[in-house]
């Protein structure tokens, strides 16, 4: 009977994927059934046809995502009951499922694994409350074998992947040496499998925020270092960009460990990485020094408030982004000729990336960053090319967020006729960064756009500008905002030179 009742369910399982509607919606109906009417049966059933490598991979998958949706789920609430439901469950039966999604690792055909997810999410309802402790070793175990099979490997890595960034840190520091045994054994140049070295390098991603310990053991962060730096120069992408990613997040979480790899490894390795003319890699090039920025403006308001408390900062920047700005400022500029001809103002491209970096880099180093930009931007707005006449505004107006005033102020006075030229640019990409570059005037230097001289072409232009192409009228709005603001503050100040409103 209980056979019969099997098969039935991998017939249903198979037509969850059925592309015709009234059979996946009578198979997920049925399932919904099974999952209320007799939760424990129905859960250890799926764990069996996920278990069994004799079933088709798509009753497999299916049955493992159900498994799945069983124990997890986005909405914080509802994952919270799941796992108590989970946890209340008889232990004879959370051991009969775990030893199935165990029994399944490595024996998938397909990617993600789904037993790799079913494992973590079990792992994140009963690690927490002391309980699978014999979990982590297995899975340690199954990585550093010599028998292991490269699927296998892959899919204990995903498992490891997945509870790394699923349960709180502070669950597994105390398991964080075994964890990253296995992690840096699967990324290894050693490794003949690009899939085991993938799975290892996002599973490292995800470790990084509990290996506190081992970072400050300079032994062990020798190591970690070496193994992520050689797995940026992997030539398969997907590894490149996932260790790239990793060290991204090593110099948020570990800044001050990072003199010693710096100048040999890091500086070299980022500044490689931004010259890529693969998107998804040059991104992490300038994410990496966007992040050395942010770091750096943080250390220096520590430092300015303990300072100001008589107290020596607990934290120094090593001043990276100024040593590296006149190496950093031509790649950024040179992405930002490299615009995407759509307006997707949500698709993140280099580009984009770049001008965020160009502001970070120009609030970090403030003054400093003048030199390096400013013969990019006099060659270029007045340039033939649309895309360079784009780039130099946008590197203009990325830059004035960190001038002290006394630079900034006759710099914008200077460049006023040009840009309200460019709001009559036959390119609405220029006038699109034209308006823009006008609403980070009008927000952070507005008095150099009041003034006698340049406010009544300005506003014209502005005004021409609200009939433009939504991209730029929006830019215009905000401009407009930034504007009225400024022209009220003067005359409520009483100044004798109020602007003609």
């Amino acid at each position: 009977m209980l056979a019969e009742t099997t098969l039935s369910l991998i017939q249903i399982l198979e037509k969850t994927i059925s592309p015709d509607r009234n059979e996946l919606e009578a198979a997920e109906k049925y399932l919904d059934h099974a999952a209320v009417t007799n939760f424990t049966t129905f859960i250890k059933m799926l764990s069996d046809v996920l278990a069994q490598g004799g079933n088709s991979q798509v009753a497999r998958m299916a049955a493992g995502l159900q498994l799945k949706n069983h124990l997890t789920s986005k909405d914080p609430v509802l994952k919270q009951q799941y796992h108590q439901r989970w946890l209340v469950l008889p232990e004879d039966i959370r051991l009969y499922i775990k030893k199935n999604i165990l029994t399944a690792i490595g024996t998938e055909n397909s990617t993600p694994s789904s037993a790799a997810q079913c494992v973590a999410y079990v792992a994140v309802a009963e690690l927490p409350v002391g309980q699978w402790n014999d979990l982590i070793p297995m899975l340690v175990e199954n990585v550093v074998n010599a028998q292991s099979t490269e699927l296998k490997k892959e899919a204990t890595l995903e498992a490891i992947g997945y509870i790394c960034q699923e349960i709180d840190a502070e669950v597994l520091t105390e398991q964080s040496n075994p964890i990253l045994t296995a992690i840096i054994h699967g990324m290894r140049t050693t490794e003949p499998s690009n899939h085991v070295r993938l799975a290892a390098t996002q599973a490292l991603l995800n470790s990084l925020e509990f290996t506190k310990a081992n970072f400050e053991k300079e032994v062990e962060r020798n190591f970690i270092m070496e193994v992520v730096c050689e797995a940026t120069q992997s030539s398969d992408m997907r590894i490149s960009v996932a260790a790239l990613q990793c060290l991204v997040k090593i110099l948020s979480l570990y800044y001050q460990f990072m003199e010693p790899y710096m100048g040999q490894a890091l500086f070299p390795i980022t500044l490689e990485a931004m010259k890529s003319d693969i998107d998804e890699i040059a991104l992490q090039g300038i994410e990496f020094w966007s992040n050395v920025s942010d770091e750096e403006i943080d250390l220096a308001i520590e430092e300015a408030e303990a300072a100001e408390a008589g107290r020596p900062p607990v934290r120094t920047s090593r001043f990276y982004a100024r040593g590296a700005l006149q190496y950093l400022a031509p790649i950024l500029m040179q992405k930002l000729t490299k615009q995407d001809d759509s307006d997707d103002e949500l698709e993140w491209n280099p580009s984009k990336a770049a001008s965020v970096c160009l502001m970070l880099l120009s609030n970090c180093c403030e003054d400093e960053i003048v030199p390096h930009v400013l013969p990019f931007i006099n060659s270029n707005i007045k340039s033939d090319n649309w895309r360079y006449r784009d780039a130099a505004l946008m590197a203009f107006g990325s830059i004035l967020g960190g001038l002290e005033a006394t630079t900034l102020k006759p710099l914008v006075e200077n460049a006023m006729p040009t840009l309200i030229q460019a709001m009559y640019d036959s390119s609405v990409a220029v006038r699109d960064t034209a308006a823009w570059t006008f609403g980070r005037i009008c927000e952070i230097v507005p008095e150099a756009a009041i003034n006698d001289t340049y406010l009544k072409p300005l506003l014209e232009s502005l005004v021409n500008g609200l009939k433009a192409e939504p991209r730029v009228a929006a830019n215009v709005c905000w401009a407009f905002t930034g504007l009225a603001e400024a022209a009220y503050e003067a005359a409520d100040s009483g100044d004798d030179k109020q602007p003609q409103t």
